[in-house]
């Protein structure tokens, strides 16, 4: 595993980002662990996490393969930010960043007929740039197939050359469906994390950070409700 996946998650540790035990789901389901960033509040940890989402984007992607770095209100605006900062500070990589209003501005620039400007704050997008999505989490990935769809609306022919979120549950939603899956299939944009549940079990597995109790709980949790490709 890269060295950024394991300060991401002794990090994720750090802050209790990362809980271990019996938490109840919107969905009903008893998870033996939690994942909660709604902890990262403060410059120091909103510094850190954009870090390892630029550390993640690095690793995945080729500098000219994007242009820009989108986040989807509301989490998804600051981890844009962040994510460029770093992108900039830690790999000498200037990238502009933008995120959606949840309702069109109505004053100032915006009685103008310029869509993008009602809609966006950040950078601009001309034709044909390439965006990079930035979000926490992914459920039932409403929030993106929202955005994609506003973006389409306003500029002219953006390409989504993939979206980061920060941890993958993998695991099927209750009707069994793979909401990950169903996306890039309907989408055709790729989904990255920066680390899977499976990573981070073996991760603290192996480091005996976890106990063999806890981590079994985990993978039995995985058996019953993850992924095709985790049950594998």
């Amino acid at each position: 595993m890269e060295d950024y996946k394991e300060n991401f998650i002794d990090f994720l540790l750090e802050k209790d980002a990362l809980g271990i035990g019996e938490f109840e789901l919107k969905s009903g389901r008893k998870s033996p662990y939690f994942v909660n960033t709604g902890v990262f509040d403060d410059g120091r940890s909103i510094s850190n996490l954009g870090y390892f989402y630029a550390s993640k984007i690095m690793d995945s992607f080729e500098p000219q393969e994007y242009d820009l770095i989108f986040g989807p209100a509301y989490k998804g605006i600051p981890l844009s930010v962040a994510t460029a900062i770093s992108l900039d500070k830690d790999f000498n990589l200037n990238k502009g960043y933008l995120f959606d209003r949840k309702e069109p501005k109505g004053h100032g620039e915006a009685t103008t007929q310029d869509l993008q400007k009602n809609w966006i704050v950040g950078h601009g997008i001309n034709e044909g740039d390439k965006l990079l999505m930035v979000d926490d989490v992914f459920t039932t990935g409403g929030t993106k197939y929202d955005s994609i769809n506003l973006l389409n609306r306003i500029a002219e022919n953006p390409e989504y050359v993939g979206l980061v979120i920060a941890v993958d549950r993998q695991e099927t939603l209750v009707d069994g469906t793979n909401a990950i899956k169903q996306f890039e299939e309907k989408t055709q944009v790729p989904v990255h994390s920066i680390v899977g549940i499976s990573e981070i079990k073996d991760y603290l597995s192996r480091t005996e950070k976890i106990s063999e109790v806890d981590a079994g709980r985990i993978e039995d949790y995985l058996i019953k409700y993850g992924t095709e490709e985790v049950r594998i």
